[in-house]
């Protein structure tokens, strides 16, 4: 027998739900004493099922009904074997029975508990009472114990502790179950301090085995983060009275709270016990659309939309809930003697407080509307998060932001914007709490939207965010730091909305920009971004870079605007590092950086680069007519040139690229040119995995394919096909936080107008007395400056300065200023070595 019962968490269902209407009930079921358990388990079925004259019941009436057919039969089942309410036994409930929460599948955690009784007599109504279940194979999880018994397991076995904290009495002596309750209650509250540790390990070893149900295919809807466990957990840390249960969120937040979020996933792995017929906690994609439509949501899509939404509440929530029963826990030791934690001012009106940051004494909600930005930023920039009550207090008393913004609360937003992984929690607690919508409005129809294309890691809005963490790391290459981290913000706020996201994306992205108090030029910069984020990426790779007018199109799509060409350059990369694993690669980089450098030179007036010329050799064979096919090795010593000389023949393009991609190679780059004849292509490839073919199989395919014995187009498919079936859901690790700084430093030298004169460009994170330190270089190496211009744009800085390198006593030189500079510039961490020394 067990002795450590599963199952925790107390929570009960919906009050406000009822099993209402007729259909199948558990009063057929009552007809009959139930001397085995067969009648159980056949009423279980009915229920499932739906009786010939009744309808199917829907997920809370079938719950509710699963209790009381599982609580009849065991009560009737005890008063059969003289388990009453003085004999000295009592049947008590855990797990999804003792919750309440009882699923079509799910395990019958039962503890018999006797007052001491003779062993022949426990024995006796043990086996009359297990062996029916068995034999109707109901999955049953028991144990048989004394009240003391069962609290020495409850003191030594934190999973068997969770699971008695659920503890409900069925059937028998009550004062007895009382007993059991009350001691484990009473050793969890008293014993929380010493197993809190313990328990902080445990649920992070659950999550790093089954992931995160928000940002998996198939997640585990019992286990995963944000799941059912979890608001288990919750119930644990209220019962030891360390949190209220439902920190920080009422109905009244986007998704409805905490307990609503709850309620969705039970009815969702109710129906997936249904629809699977048996017990399952992993939500499989094969079921996504028929659990969907059971349950009225729409399809696996929506499916995704709800279970991302209601996951990414509960995670919420336990970060709150731990954090605050961390700080809850009774000191240690002379800690108890020390003043409470002190409170450090982090800006106007905002202080940390406890690790975390919280509004001071003297802060009013009510008359500051920059409060809810100043506090996002001033957490970001610490690395703190905010605390419950400061979010619960700002979203009820803080006002809306006027139109446009007050420039410091736009000024901390783009703070908070360009603070790089430590953005991210604190989104997503402005988020959960209503109050990052209040911001942007227009957030809301991005919110927890699943991605269309499997190669997306993240939701939309999720996505949104990360592209900004990784543009945060590009600042400083680009003249507009402020708005390379807006745009990326916003650069697919158009998804979701029907139509093409770019160009409604833009419109929003206008409105958004009005309402902050952007100006005009600014706007114009901003919507181009939006508009335009795909142009770069798509015609790098999908466009002949080397015709004139590929290049043309992109410079008059842009207007001619370098700044504006050179932040859709920082967007692609963030864009496609936010995407998924693999997506930004050396090959996309190049493409992008080759296409960006020919648009800059037509912007400047300069000519283009023709197409590459053709190799003589290669010549010669285009002249002899013959097909011929070589590959050679690259310096890089990873890549390699194939070269396919061929009869200029219709499809010859396609057949070689397909022959490359059959065989496993991946095109990097292409020169494709004719001669005499024939076509002379040139691709740079590197193959998926191991060695590439032999030149001569690649011929042999080639003939293949141009004979028509080689159908190219059905076995790329059936490989495709075969690569997504065989592809597993990844996981995807929490994100260390990052460095001080995010971006490296840059310097950009301009000539002059006058002798020795030169103008810096300064391009960096902020610090505390840059300014100070940068004129202090300056004035240390001899340099004399002439004028100097200073902007601060969110968390970077563009100085410029002119300055005279020949003084009067000193001639410094371009190298040393230089490196004197870099060195007072504040610049992300070397990299940690190999073996962590």
């Amino acid at each position: 027998m067990r002795s450590d019962p599963q199952g925790s968490g107390t929570r009960g269902p919906d009050p406000a739900a009822s099993a209402a209407g007729s259909g199948p009930s558990v009063s057929s079921a009552r007809t009959t004493a139930p001397a085995g358990a067969a009648d159980l388990a056949a009423a279980r079925d009915t229920l499932l099922s739906g009786g010939p004259r009744s309808r199917r019941l829907d997920t809370v009436a079938l719950r509710h009904a699963l209790v009381d057919l599982h609580e009849f039969w065991l009560t009737t089942k005890g008063s059969e074997l003289g388990i009453k309410r003085e004999g000295g036994f009592a049947i008590v409930a855990v797990g999804g029975l003792g919750r309440r929460e009882m699923l079509p599948y799910s395990d019958l955690d039962l503890i018999l508990l006797h007052d001491d009784m003779a062993p022949s007599v426990v024995s006796k109504v043990a086996d009359e009472l297990w062996y029916p279940l068995w034999d109707a194979h109901i999955k049953l999880d028991h144990s048989v114990r004394t009240v003391p018994q069962a609290l020495q397991v409850f003191s030594s076995d934190l999973t068997a502790a969770l699971g008695m904290l659920e503890a409900r009495h069925i059937a028998g002596d009550a004062q007895l179950s009382n007993l059991l309750i009350g001691g484990v209650r009473r050793q969890w509250r008293t014993g929380i301090r010493s197993r809190f540790d313990e328990l902080i390990e445990m649920t992070e070893v659950r999550w790093q085995r089954s992931g995160q149900i928000a940002h998996r295919a198939e997640p585990d809807l019992k286990s995963g983060r944000g799941g059912l466990r979890d608001v288990q957990l919750l119930n644990a840390l209220s019962v030891a009275q360390l949190t209220d249960g439902m920190p920080g969120l009422g109905p009244d937040v986007p998704g409805g709270g905490l307990a609503a979020a709850h309620r969705r996933l039970l009815d969702v792995r109710t129906e997936l016990h249904r629809v699977a017929g048996r017990s399952r906690d992993q939500l499989r994609a094969q079921d996504a659309d028929e659990i969907a439509a059971a349950l009225r949501i729409g399809d696996r899509f929506d499916l995704a939309r709800v279970l991302t939404e209601s996951a990414r509440t509960i995670s919420y929530s336990v970060d709150v809930g731990l954090r605050t029963a961390a700080n809850s826990l009774p000191r240690k030791g002379l800690s108890r003697l020390r003043r409470g934690p002190v409170r450090r001012p982090l800006d106007e009106g905002v202080v940390e407080h406890g690790g975390e940051v919280a509004l001071a004494r003297d802060a009013h909600p009510r008359r500051d509307p920059g409060l809810i930005t100043r506090v996002a930023a001033a957490a970001a920039q610490a690395g703190l998060p905010v605390s419950a009550a400061t979010l619960t207090r700002l979203a009820d008393h803080a006002p809306e932001l006027r139109e446009p913004w007050p420039r410091e609360a736009l000024d901390d937003f783009l703070v908070l914007l360009g603070s790089g992984r430590r953005a991210v929690d604190v989104i997503e607690s402005l988020d959960r709490t209503g109050l990052w919508g209040r911001l942007l409005p227009e957030w809301g129809a991005v919110r927890d939207l699943p991605p269309r294309d499997a190669v997306h890691t993240w939701t939309v809005d999720r996505h949104l965010v990360e592209t900004a963490v990784y543009a945060s790391e590009l600042t400083t290459r680009v003249a507009r730091p402020d708005l390379l981290v807006l745009g990326a913000l916003l650069h697919d706020i158009g998804k979701g909305r029907g139509g093409d996201h770019s160009v409604v994306g833009a419109e929003l992205a206008l409105q958004i920009g009005r309402r902050m108090g952007l100006w005009p030029s600014d706007l114009a910069l901003l919507t181009s971004m939006v508009r335009h984020h795909l142009l770069l990426p798509h015609t790098a790779t999908r466009r002949d870079l080397d015709d004139p007018e590929t290049v043309a199109a992109v410079v008059d799509a842009l207007d001619g605007d370098p700044v504006l060409l050179d932040l859709l350059h920082a967007l692609a990369e963030a864009d496609s590092q936010a995407t998924g694993p693999g997506v930004w690669g050396d090959w996309k980089a190049s493409l992008i950086r080759e296409l960006v450098r020919r648009c800059r030179m037509m912007m400047a007036g300069d000519e283009l680069p023709a197409s590459d010329p053709i190799d003589p050799a290669l010549a010669n064979l285009a002249e002899d007519g013959a097909l011929h096919v070589a590959l050679e090795p690259r310096e890089d010593g990873r890549s390699f040139t194939a070269t396919f000389v061929a009869p200029d023949e219709r499809g010859v393009l396609s057949d070689e690229a397909g022959v490359l991609s059959l065989h496993g190679l991946r095109v990097l780059s292409a020169s494709i040119g004719s001669h005499a004849g024939s076509t002379v292509n040139s691709f740079v490839v590197a193959p998926r995995f191991g060695s590439p073919p032999e030149a001569a199989l690649l011929r042999q395919e080639l003939v293949r394919a141009r004979s028509g014995d080689l159908d190219l187009l059905g076995a790329l498919e059936a490989k495709d096909r075969a690569e997504r079936e065989s592809r597993l859901p990844e996981r995807r690790a929490r994100a260390v936080p990052v460095s001080a700084a995010l971006a490296p430093p840059r310097i950009i030298w301009f000539e002059g107008s006058e002798g020795a004169q030169v103008v810096l460009e300064i391009r960096s994170e902020d610090r505390i007395g840059l300014l100070c330190r940068l004129a202090d270089v300056f004035e240390r190496v001899g340099a004399d400056v002439r004028w100097a211009r200073v902007s601060t744009l969110g968390s970077t800085v563009i100085d410029s300065f002119c300055v005279d390198l020949a003084g009067a006593h000193t001639r410094v030189s371009r190298e040393h200023l230089e490196k004197e500079l870099l060195s007072v510039l504040p610049a992300p961490e070397p990299p940690a070595p190999a073996d962590g020394s």
